[in-house]
């Protein structure tokens, strides 16, 4: 089961990018997913930049495994689990 949260839609609203982060990585630890897809899009790379800021903060830090930045795609970001 692979989680994915695309971020077009609220890629200005700062308050909401942060909720909607949470909201996934929380869903899926009550889920046990092993994976997490975060599209923050291409454009100039401030979005992806505030989602690693995100994945980068110790209480979130804790839950996940690691982070993948797609190498072939620069617009996504995967989270990892391990359970």
């Amino acid at each position: 089961m692979k989680l994915k949260l695309d971020l077009h839609d609220i890629y200005n609203r700062g308050k909401d990018i942060d909720r909607a982060l949470q909201e996934i990585i929380d869903e899926a630890v009550r889920r046990k997913a092993p994976l997490v897809e975060i599209i923050p899009g291409k454009g100039s790379g401030q979005l992806k930049k505030h989602v690693l800021r995100f994945l980068e903060r110790k209480d979130i830090k804790a839950l996940y495994h690691r982070v993948e930045k797609d190498s072939k795609n620069f617009g996504r970001v995967f989270v990892h689990f391990r359970w």
